[in-house]
C-alpha cells in the first residue's frame, strides 16, 4: 500500500509517502508556518509526490490529521485531502492530531503512559492521556490546564504537544516529574502516514475534530429586521 499523508493542523505544512511493501517512507517534507497553509500546501505534495517516484494514481490511500488544531489550517489539509481521494479515486482517512503525538513514543514503549496536549489558549488545553498499551485512559476533550494537571500527573508520563512546556512548569511539586517533555509543534509527518496505514476505512470522508466551537458567533441581536 502507498499512503500520501498530509497535515496542516497546527504549526507546519507537511507530506509524505509510505511504502508499506518497502517498509519506508519514500518521501517527505516538512515546512514549519503559522500561516500559509493553503498556499503552501499543493506545491509541497506535488514536490513529495515526484520524490517518491510513484505516479499520483499509484497512491493508494490519503490520510490527514483532522484535528484539534488550527480552525483555517484543518480545512485546507481536510479539503486537500478529500479533493484528492475523489479525483484518484481512492480512500481518505482522517487521523487525530493527539493520536500522531503520541504514536512515536508509544511505538518506542508502550508501557509508559503519553500525554498529548495541545495548547488552545486562554488557559486551557486539547489533551488526550494514553496508557499501557496505547489504550485511551482520557478521550480527546478540551480542559483548563489545572483539570488536565489533576488527570495527568500519574505514572511519569511522557508529555508531548505544543503545551508539554506549559504542563511541565506548572506540574505539582511532590509529583513525580515526567519522563520527557517534547514541546514539538506538529506531529511527526512520517506517523501520520504510518498510523494512515494501520487505520480501518470508515466510508466517510475526513471532517474536523474540532472539540470546541469557533470563536467567532453569529451577532444575532445585531441583524436587520427582514421585510
Amino acid at each position: 500500500m502507498r499512503v500520501l499523508a498530509i497535515d496542516t493542523a497546527l504549526e507546519a505544512c507537511s507530506a509524505a509517502v509510505l511504502d508499506t511493501e518497502a517498509g519506508a517512507i519514500v518521501a517527505s517534507e516538512s515546512q514549519p508556518m503559522v500561516r500559509g497553509h493553503a498556499e503552501a500546501l499543493v506545491p509541497l505534495v506535488a514536490r513529495v509526490i515526484a520524490r517518491s517516484e510513484f505516479s499520483f494514481g499509484e497512491i493508494d490511500r490519503f490520510a490527514v490529521t483532522v484535528g484539534p488544531g488550527s480552525f483555517t489550517g484543518l480545512r485546507v489539509g481536510i479539503a486537500a485531502a478529500r479533493g484528492f481521494a475523489l479525483a484518484a479515486g481512492k480512500p481518505a482517512i482522517g487521523l487525530s492530531t493527539l493520536a500522531a503525538y503520541a504514536a512515536p513514543f508509544i511505538a518506542a514503549d508502550d508501557r509508559l503512559p503519553v500525554v498529548c496536549a495541545i495548547d488552545a489558549r486562554h488557559g486551557h488545553v486539547y489533551l488526550q492521556i494514553f496508557g499501557p498499551g496505547g489504550r485511551t485512559i482520557v478521550s480527546p476533550r478540551i480542559v483548563s490546564l489545572r483539570d488536565a494537571l489533576r488527570v495527568a500527573t500519574s505514572g511519569s508520563p511522557r508529555v508531548t504537544g505544543t503545551a508539554a512546556e506549559m504542563l511541565a512548569n506548572a506540574w505539582p511539586q511532590g509529583e513525580r516529574p515526567p519522563a520527557a517533555v517534547d514541546p514539538r509543534r506538529a506531529p511527526d509527518i512520517d506517523w501520520v502516514a504510518r498510523l494512515g496505514a494501520a487505520a480501518s476505512e470508515s466510508g466517510q470522508p475526513p471532517k474536523p475534530l474540532y472539540l470546541r466551537a469557533p470563536d467567532a458567533q453569529p451577532q444575532d441581536a445585531a441583524q436587520l429586521p427582514r421585510r
